[in-house]
This record gives C-alpha cells, structure tokens and sequence, in this order.
C-alpha cells in the first residue's frame, strides 16, 4: 500500500536521502525502516501562485501513482520538490525523467552535492 508523507519531520529526514535532480522537479528518496511505500510532495511559493502551485501538485500525484507501485523502492520515503520549470514540461516528459530518477536511486545513485548552495547560515569564518 502506498501512503503520503504527512510530517514534516518525515520530509525534513527524506532531505538527507539520496537526491535526483531533473529539469522539472527534484527527487528524494531515503529508507523508512519497514514503513512501505511513501511519497510525498512540495511546491514553494517561488514557483508561483496557489493556482500554479496546486496545478503542479496534481500532475505530481498523478506521475507518482502511476510509477510507484512498480518502480517504488519498497521500505523507502519518495519526495518530489517542484523547480520552476515543472508547470511548463510535457507530461509524458516528465513521466520518463521520473522513470529514469526512480532507476537512479534504486542502484544506490545520486547527483554529486557539488552543485549545492550552501544553507544560510553554515558559512565557515
């Protein structure tokens, strides 16, 4: 059975998964110790309105029940992050971004963290 994500410490803890990044969306995933299947979704405000933000929402809901059941890493947290572009991407686009995201983590793959901001306030003196 697939569940949602509905704490935020669950999301906080997904943060130190594995991370795919796409054109549309990033993906993270983390091991949940037994706990099934789980997803979950976020969209900031810098994307754009509650409109576009609940738009891109569904089209996330949509791509991950339609990948999860058989491409889910089983016993894993999958949290999707919208980027700006997500709203604009074909569907079916992004369907095989998920696919090939999904295929990464399940070998244990990621993109290097080179690419990273620094977080406010971690600055070294």
């Amino acid at each position: 059975m697939i569940r949602t994500l509905t704490k935020r410490a669950d999301f906080v803890a997904a943060n130190s998964g594995i991370r795919n990044a796409r054109p549309g969306f990033v993906l993270l995933t983390r091991p949940n110790h037994g706990q099934g299947i789980r997803y979950g979704i976020t969209v900031t405000k810098k994307i754009g309105n509650a409109v576009v933000r609940n738009r891109m929402k569904r089209r996330f809901r949509e791509l991950l029940r339609a990948a999860l059941p058989t491409q889910g890493l089983p016993d894993h947290d999958h949290v999707l992050i919208g980027r700006a572009g997500g709203i604009e991407r074909d569907f079916h686009t992004m369907a095989g971004e998920l696919e090939q995201a999904l295929a990464r983590a399940a070998q244990g793959r990621g993109d290097p963290a080179g690419g990273r901001r620094p977080r406010k306030g971690s600055r070294k003196r």
